[in-house]
Formats: structure tokens, sequence, C-alpha cells
């Protein structure tokens, strides 16, 4: 039997179309979204040691909610840029940065594996949800490095193990079911969880030449009203999600959706809908 080849340049090319796609959902939800991860970016934000005047690299940024509180942070003498494989959902980055008063960020279309940037141009580097769609995560990680000054700070947000994300799992699982598609290893390159093995990621920052490497672990509730809220989100903007049951007939998905709706509707109580979530905030220095 042939093993199937990983193609990473057709699952970018897909990957950039659904985020395209999901651009304006996902800009429409950024006020749940800032609220859900308020906490883990304020974090992240200073384990990367954004300060005033400071250079910082946004990579896959999307809409710019952190762009825009990074912006904030280094001031005026500072500056900011804001990357992403997704043209589409650039320009709600810079609207949102021309809305808030930034005159200090710029955005840049490109790959997080080739990042077209000056080496050791940066002070900072940060990357929210986005290192763990990479097919190769460490060519990411040693963009970054590469783009940091010597003793610059990087620090990544990414998704943790399955068992402390079952919202994320119920969803992958489910759709995965639905396409008639065999289940997934969680920590297949690529994945939402693909960088919650337990250690994984501090090897990949070790391997790209980062030292003081440290990883802390932060629960990240997602609270909203009802189950059905949450549905609305994921289905205007969690893009992995959609890539796999957009393969599907409209009746067909909607049974998907019905599934889904009962399983998360375990997460629901008197005073709304909390699902849990773990993150994990990884820095190192250059």
């Amino acid at each position: 039997m042939t093993a199937l080849v990983f193609d990473a340049e057709k699952f970018k090319a897909a990957t950039r179309e659904q985020w395209d796609h999901s651009a304006q959902g996902w800009n429409a939800a950024s006020e749940k979204i800032r609220q859900w991860l308020r906490p883990a970016t304020d974090a992240m934000i200073a384990m990367a040691n954004v300060r005033e005047g400071a250079r910082v690299l946004d990579v896959a940024a999307g809409a710019g909610d952190q762009t825009v509180d990074i912006a904030a942070r280094v001031g005026p003498a500072g500056f900011v840029l804001a990357t992403d494989l997704s043209p589409t959902i650039l320009t709600f980055a810079r609207e949102n940065a021309r809305c808030a008063g930034h005159n200090n960020i710029e955005t840049l279309v490109g790959d997080a594996e080739n990042l077209e940037i000056a080496d050791a141009s940066f002070d900072a580097a940060i990357c929210r949800l986005g290192l763990m769609f990479l097919p190769d995560p460490g060519r990411g990680l040693r963009a970054m490095a590469r783009a940091l000054k010597p003793g610059g700070m990087a620090c990544t947000m990414v998704f943790s193990a399955p068992d402390k994300n079952p919202c994320v799992a119920i969803l992958m699982a489910t759709a995965l079911k639905h396409a008639g598609l065999p289940p997934r290893d969680p920590f297949q390159p690529g994945g939402l969880l693909s960088l919650g093995k337990p250690g994984l990621i501090d090897a990949l920052f070790r391997e790209a030449g980062f030292s003081r490497v440290a990883t802390t672990k932060m629960a990240a509730p997602f609270r909203l009203p009802s189950v059905q809220d949450y549905l609305a989100f994921v289905r205007t903007s969690a893009s992995p999600i959609l890539q796999i049951l957009g393969r599907l007939d409209e009746r067909a998905q909607a049974a998907a959706w019905v599934e889904i709706e009962e399983k998360l509707s375990a997460f629901s109580a008197g005073t709304g809908w909390e699902g849990p979530n773990e993150l994990l905030l990884t820095a190192g220095q250059r």
C-alpha cells in the first residue's frame, strides 16, 4: 500500500482559502474572542517583554485585536507588524487599527514559515493561536527567531492536551465522523490540538535556537449565554471545523450540527454555557 504524502503547500492553500472565507465571521466575533482570551493575551504580551518603544512581530495576527493591544503597549515610538496567511483577514486588521487610532501598525501577507522580513529587526514576537496550524511549526519558530534581535523574546499561545480542551475535541471528532473521515491523531501537524503533547512545544522552541524556554498553563473557559451562542461563533469563524463540514451537502451538515449541539450541551449550566479550555503559553529568548 502506498503511504499518503502530506502536501504542505496544498494544505496551506486550503487554509488560506478557508480563513479568507471565515475572516468576516472571525472579525465579527472579535469582542467575544477578546473577552475569552483577555487574561491569556495579557500574559502572552508580558512574557514576550513587550514594552514602550519596542518593535513587535505579530505572527498569524488574524483580525488583530491583540495587535491593537500591543500597539497601545509600545506607544507611538514603537511599531507592530501584523502578518497572516489570509489577505482578507488582514483587511480587517488594518481597519481595526485605523478605528483604534493607531498609526504604528503595518500588515504583511505572508507564510509564517517563510516570513520575508529582515533578520534581527524586532525586539519581541508573539503568535496567538496560530502556531498549531503550521505544517512545520518548528520552521515557523525558526523564522520568528531569525526576526528577533539578540536577547529578544518570543511567546506563543496554543491549545494544550485534548482532555483539557473537550469542546475542541468534540467538534473535531464529530465533524470527522459525519464527513466519513477516520479519527485523526490529535497531534497531527496543522490541527487545533497539534502542539498539546506534553513537552513538545518546549522542544520545538529549543530546536529553533531559543534559550530560557518556559511554558505556563492557563485555564481559558469560553463563557457564553448558551450553547447556541457558541455554535453561532463556531459556524461563522472556526475555520478548521468549517473546512471539514464544508465538503458535505446541507442535510449532512445539519445532522452534524445537531449532534455537535447535543454533545456540547453537557457544558450548559444555570448561569449559561461554559466550555473548558486550557492554553499553553511558551516563551523563549533569542
